[in-house]
């Protein structure tokens, strides 16, 4: 019974060191089939200027908050063209068979007691043309030359058959009150500017959103790969370990719990790594995300290497400067001052329109007879036959309630404009100082973390020489392993940390263009 006990251990050894190998043989390889080809990888390095120009080049968002800034600008042309003129040409022929009933304009006849007809034809063209006036007004332009004959047997009562006719004609309205002046009639001009500069500044935004994310997610790539170094160099102290354990055991100066517990070691090291590769390919995922290719790309197999490291120096922060640059540059600032100017434009107009409608109203035509079109186009223009006329009109509805709702509603949108103005400051004064405690909290941790981090190591030599002369166990050099990976990857944490939050304050700011020198046009 003590024979075949004491040879449980050795199996169990044996087994453990079987399924260790499997394991070291799929950290090098994400496939579980060996007979599996393995796909082929292309890996390309990428700085963070790279991966933030390309992620503008063909961002989704981008696109869609660039085609919203393009609608709004053709707004502007929308409320331009109601003051564009009009031009109205129309040729009308017509042709009127009547019986008469008695004869017409000195016109005999030789039968009376017959019915005659009167067979009139008509050649007209006019010619309209209007436009809308700045200051609420409206012109009209209108000529209609016009051809005239009639029967032969009735033609003696007209003075020329056929005869041509044309008629000048002149009509100029303009409010007074309610809709006049050039102030009241471009407010929606006006608006429709201040909307396509809020759309700029929603672009200008948006992208600094994607930057600003490309920028975390560049970081978190560069941590994940350090982090897989940090887990390789603790498999690798596990692995040296083990071997120095094993070759104890086998001289009979060390238990084989020690080895034991130094092939669990391994193993948990081991399956660190996988996860530590696994966080790699998904950071990776999620940058070419972000660089938005194309479909058949993203399902193609391509490592991204980082081509940058992260800085480790603290950059000179002031919080009363920081302030006012975010408050200077920030774009919903601007989007809200617009949202303050374009609610007073609209109140104005309102309040215009509390005012009852009073037209002022004038006519002037020319008219001209003759024989032919040169003829009448002469007396047309002679000035010898004219007509005019002036008048005043004046309506209001009474009470005129739908105006007067409109004004109330005006008024508080033009109050919520300025408290949002004021609310959008706020949210940026206490951003900003977030950040900035944020970037000074992570360098502090960098400096805290790496002094931690050289003690581990200190401490884990010293465990280390312990041991070599039998004054310590596995156990603890197991334990003051696992402390300095532990303290290195909070080292490496606080390093990312530290540079996230360097982009976080850009963003805050609005100066993360600005880092790249990026211009938008």
């Amino acid at each position: 019974m003590i024979g075949n006990s004491s040879t449980r251990p050795h199996r169990l050894v044996v087994l453990l060191l079987a399924g260790l190998g499997w394991l070291s043989s799929q950290s090098a390889s994400w496939g579980l089939d060996a007979t599996q080809p393995i796909p082929v990888e292309r890996r390309e390095t990428v700085s963070l200027a790279d991966a933030a120009v390309r992620a503008l080049q063909h961002n989704l968002d981008i696109s869609i908050s660039r085609h919203n800034k393009e609608s709004r600008l053709a707004d502007i042309i929308v409320e331009q063209s109601k003051f564009d003129p009009n031009l109205s040409i129309n040729g009308q022929y017509n042709r009127t068979v009547n019986p008469l009933n008695r004869p017409v304009f000195g016109g005999t006849g030789v039968n009376l007691n017959q019915i005659r007809i009167f067979d009139q034809r008509n050649h007209s063209v006019t010619v309209d043309a209007s436009t809308n006036l700045i200051t609420g007004g409206n012109f009209d332009v209108n000529y209609s030359p016009a051809r005239n004959s009639v029967n032969q047997d009735v033609a003696t009562g007209f003075l020329f058959n056929p005869s041509w006719t044309g008629g000048l004609a002149f009509t100029f309205t303009q409010p007074l009150l309610r809709n006049a002046g050039i102030a009241i009639n471009k407010t929606f001009i006006k608006v429709a500017q201040n909307n396509a500069e809020v759309e700029q500044h929603v672009f200008r935004d948006r992208v600094m959103t994607v930057v600003s994310t490309v920028e975390q997610t560049y970081w978190e790539l560069v941590f994940a790969n350090e982090n897989l170094k940090v887990a390789q160099a603790a498999l690798k102290a596990a692995e040296e370990l083990l071997a120095t354990n094993r070759a104890k055991a086998k001289a009979g100066i060390m238990s084989i719990v020690d080895v034991l517990q130094a092939e669990a070691a391994m193993a948990s090291r081991v399956e660190q790594v996988l996860v530590a590769e696994k966080a790699i390919h998904d950071q990776e995922d999620q940058l070419r995300r972000l660089l938005n290719p194309g479909e058949e790309e993203l399902r193609q197999d391509v490592r991204l290497t980082p081509a940058d490291a992260p800085v480790t120096v603290l950059e000179p922060l002031s919080l009363q400067e920081a302030i006012d640059i975010a408050i200077e540059q920030r774009p919903e600032i601007t989007q809200a001052k617009k949202q303050i100017e374009s609610g007073e434009l609209n109140k104005q107009f309102a309040r215009n329109q509390l005012l009852p409608t009073l037209s002022f109203q004038g006519t002037l035509g020319l008219a001209g007879l003759g024989g032919d079109y040169s003829e009448a186009f002469t007396r047309n223009f002679s000035g010898d036959f004219y007509n005019y006329g002036a008048g005043l009109v004046l309506s209001y509805p009474l009470g005129n309630r739908a105006a007067v709702s409109t004004y109330s509603k005006r008024q508080l949108e033009a109050k919520n404009a300025e408290v949002a103005l004021a609310n959008v400051r706020q949210q940026i004064i206490v951003g900003i100082r977030e950040a900035v405690r944020r970037v000074q909290t992570d360098f502090k941790r960098i400096e805290t973390t790496r002094s931690a981090r050289i003690m581990a190591e200190k401490q884990l030599q010293a465990e280390q020489e312990r041991l070599k002369v039998g004054l310590s166990t596995t156990r603890f050099v197991l334990d003051f392993q696992r402390d300095l990976a532990t303290a290195q990857g909070n080292e490496l944490r606080a390093v990312v940390d530290y540079n996230k939050s360097l982009s976080n304050l850009a963003r805050h700011k609005a100066t993360t263009l600005d880092r790249y020198h990026l211009e938008l046009s």
